[in-house]
């Protein structure tokens, strides 16, 4: 039987070694939950936050069908639960993912010079309660928040800007998920304003907010052009990974 798992350090040493942010938020209680088979001595889990599922420790069949959510990126900790995912969801679509080094230092000049570019068109905004609101009538801007399961705790916990333009949010980098060091970055802009430099501008205010709270900024790459995207601002590819794309 998949249960939640309340006392999350049973299951750290599964992960040991992982760096993913997502993983950190499940752990460490911040948001998101951890699912095993075997509440007292756990040998598999999985961490569960927004639409993505870490699959770490030995392979477990009932896990991996346990689908929390409509859809589902599914990541596996090695081959064996890559095998796994596979033979239960055949029609999973497999993707490369590209992971991110967690230890980039940030030029705040270079930051502030990629800020105060933004043409005089567009407003740069902080999200808050009725800018939260506005993110989730699209499904452009959802993810910004909608991880967060509620305004409150995206207030809290959250942190994000968008890029407005005749009062509607054309771009914005937010917090997918927050962890207690930082936040995981996530950028998105409205087909009809792409190749204009705004999410450079909204990734640069948002990475500026959070080191002037002492948070670290995480970015995790769905493709080349984010890779890209993250270089400009010092961060470096680590290794690319795959994950299953997963629609009950």
């Amino acid at each position: 039987m998949v249960s939640v798992l309340e006392d999350t350090s049973k299951v750290e040493a599964l992960f040991e070694g992982w760096e993913e942010t997502l993983i950190r938020s499940c752990l460490q209680k911040v948001m998101g939950k951890v699912f095993v088979t075997d509440l007292s001595s756990p040998e598999s889990a999985m961490a569960y936050v927004g639409c993505f599922a870490f699959y770490a420790g030995e392979p477990d069949r009932e896990l991996v069908q346990e689908m929390p959510g409509q859809f589902v990126i599914m990541v596996p900790q090695d081959e064996r639960w890559a095998s796994l995912i596979e033979e239960c969801f055949p029609s999973a679509k497999k993707v490369m993912r590209y992971a991110i080094k967690k230890d980039t230092v940030f030029d705040k000049e270079y930051l502030d010079s990629v800020i105060s570019a933004l043409p005089s068109e567009y407003e740069l905004r902080r999200i808050d309660g009725n800018l939260y609101d506005l993110c989730l009538s699209s499904r452009v801007t959802m993810d910004f928040v909608s991880a967060f399961g509620s305004k409150e705790s995206y207030l809290e916990l959250g942190r994000g800007v968008v890029i407005l333009k005749d009062g509607q949010i054309v771009s914005g980098a937010s917090s997918y998920t927050r962890y207690k060091e930082g936040i995981e970055l996530e950028v998105e802009t409205i087909v009809s304003e792409r190749r204009k430099g705004l999410a450079t501008v909204a990734c640069a205010a948002l990475i500026r907010m959070c080191l002037e709270e002492g948070l670290y900024p995480s970015w995790d790459a769905r493709d080349m052009n984010s890779v890209a995207l993250a270089r400009r601002f010092g961060y470096e590819l680590s290794h690319e990974y795959a994950a299953y794309e997963v629609l009950k």
